[in-house]
């Protein structure tokens, strides 16, 4: 591992906002850090408030969707709200449909079959749009490169109004409206948003007009924060404001379907990295393992009984879904060590039999191995569909872009992606992407990089300062939980190596005359030499609470440990 240790700001400002905010030095510099120089700006930042959140209206044709809705609503049309089958797509069509049934009976959703129809707006959708006359289509994470099924409803006499967080092609679809605020003739202030939150500003503009305020759509703000954690967009700006006020309603007056998978756990308070690691598999291993429907069922279900028979259900599915993504992560391990005897910058893997609905946690699994850009195939039709996933630095979109003459379809992010090709373009293809890689990628990004916040002393850890270091919740990329590093550690005598396999160490610490703190490190089992007979070394670790036997104490999640 890489330790960074991050730059420390000036220390004439972090005097200046330590004193506005009768804070320690070290809090002072965590939010400076994180672009907070104020006292107006560091209240904003600890009390979120709704009232900050950007007129909808900013956001091009905004106006334009919000007038063609109104038609149909005022019309009694037929409107389908279609969506992708991950987290993000479920959760914003069961958001968007579930508003629009307040205003209008006509109201039906759609997901399209991973596996028979793929990812994003299907031509197997907009034929049943006709087929069962929906006049207007509202597409959710999807549509941005849709050009061609756009214009094939257009001629069918269906209109679309796409609501999408990624990146345009250099051509837009000739929709109603396009709500993208990564569109280059977007002023939008933010434009960071996930697929729901574009759907939630689109449900944001057409309430207002209905005489509704901010407050009147806090229900629909569970939703949001999970596809936002799910997602892994920046917890910044409306983003934050966004998960802050969501997670007040996941630990407060859940939906029924999200209850229902809350009671499935012992959890009784959730955080955003509960929500990535517990809410979202599930409602993701519905698309991955049968179909995506199933999810929106369960969070647009009222009735509690009927919300727990649907997460049971999808219970099953993601246990299955475990099963199947450890296998063929076993399966790709071989594949990669088979052609390991020269050096490579990139893991590019195909197996025709795989389960497409895993290959994207396949492809993140291996890069806890092999940390590098990675590329998981398997057979999908006639073609072969595959999930990207990149290291922390590396744009893995631009990378697949410089290859696309191989490519037949592709789209995403920076860190992760999905393309199609046909099978005879494999072995070009995979290494054009070798080559791509090898030419542009920063040597050093190809180490693990834990960034540190700053340097401090056992000393500085008391209850007072992890209590402020908790409403800098919720953390995620952009607000990242701090990081600290301490040196002249010892262990105790206590440490030992914990878990199956030995895999984790468990330590108990101390910096000179300190007191003793408890430290886990998992998957840090093969470190434990390291801190054996009372030998110094040095940490870095986020603080954390254990509670044991009705007991809160403090102790460090450690990240890495050196001599």
């Amino acid at each position: 591992m890489r330790w960074t240790l991050k730059p420390k700001p000036e220390l004439s400002k972090i005097k200046q906002l330590s004193e506005a905010l009768q804070v320690e030095p070290t809090i002072a510099s965590l939010l400076l850090q994180r672009g907070i120089e104020t006292f107006e700006e560091a209240k904003q930042f600890f009390r979120p408030s709704l009232d900050e959140l950007h007129d909808p209206f900013l956001m091009k044709d905004m106006d334009k969707a919000v007038e063609r809705i109104e038609k149909a609503i005022a019309a009694s049309e037929n409107i389908l709200v279609f969506g992708d089958y991950d987290v993000d797509g479920t959760t914003a069509v069961a958001l968007m449909s579930s508003y629009l049934k307040t205003r209008i009976h006509s109201v039906a959703t759609y997901i399209p079959d991973r596996y028979d129809e793929g990812y994003g707006v299907s031509i197997k959708g907009i034929d049943f749009a006709h087929d069962n006359d929906f006049s207007l289509i509202i597409a959710l994470d999807c549509g941005i490169k849709a050009i061609d099924k756009v214009a094939y409803a257009k001629e069918k006499g269906i209109d679309f109004i796409i609501c999408d967080h990624h990146r345009p092609g250099f051509e837009l679809p000739d929709a109603v409206a396009i709500l993208d605020p990564k569109r280059e003739d977007c002023t939008y202030p933010y434009d960071e948003l996930c697929g729901c939150g574009v759907g939630f500003k689109l449900v944001q503009a057409l309430a207002s007009r209905d005489g509704k305020s901010i407050e009147d759509l806090t229900e629909y703000l569970d939703l949001v924060a999970t596809a936002i954690g799910a997602d892994i967009v920046p917890i910044t700006g409306e983003n934050r404001t966004l998960a802050y006020f969501g997670l007040q309603v996941i630990n407060g007056q859940p939906r029924a379907g999200i209850k229902a998978i809350i009671a499935q756990t012992k959890k009784t308070e959730f955080t955003i990295t509960d929500v990535v690691f517990i809410i979202a598999p599930r409602i993701n291993a519905a698309g991955r393992m049968k179909h995506g429907n199933h999810a929106v069922a369960l969070l647009t279900e009222e009735d509690e009984e009927l919300a727990q028979a649907y997460a049971l259900q999808i219970e099953q599915f993601n246990t299955d879904r475990k099963e199947a993504d450890q296998q063929i992560t076993q399966e790709a391990l071989l594949q990669i060590v088979e052609y390991e005897e020269q050096e490579r910058f990139t893991s590019v893997v195909f197996q025709d039999s795989w389960h497409k609905g895993v290959i994207g946690i396949v492809a993140s699994r291996l890069i806890e191995t092999y940390y590098r850009p990675t590329l998981v195939f398997t057979k999908s039709g006639d073609r072969l569909a595959a999930s990207a996933r990149s290291v922390s630095g590396f744009d893995v979109y631009n990378a697949l872009e410089a290859c696309s003459v191989h490519i037949e379809q592709f789209g995403g992010h920076k860190y992760a992606a999905g393309l199609t090709l046909k099978e005879e373009n494999y072995e070009a293809f995979k290494q054009a992407f070798e080559d791509e890689v090898s030419k542009t990628i920063d040597r050093a990004l190809l180490i693990p990089e834990i960034r540190v916040d700053t340097q401090i002393d056992f000393k500085d850890i008391t209850p007072k300062f992890y209590r402020i270091l908790k409403q800098f919740a919720p953390f995620g990329p952009g607000n990242m939980a701090p990081v600290f590093m301490t040196e002249n550690l010892q262990d105790t005598g206590y440490g030992k190596r914990v878990g199956g396999e030995d895999k984790h160490l468990r330590i108990t610490a101390r910096q000179g005359n300190s007191a003793n703190i408890v430290g886990i490190g998992f998957n840090l089992g093969d470190k434990y030499d390291l801190i054996t007979d009372k030998k110094p070394f040095k940490a870095v670790y986020s603080i954390d609470e254990n509670h044991w036997q009705g007991q809160v104490s403090l102790q460090l999640k450690l990240r890495d440990i050196k001599a």
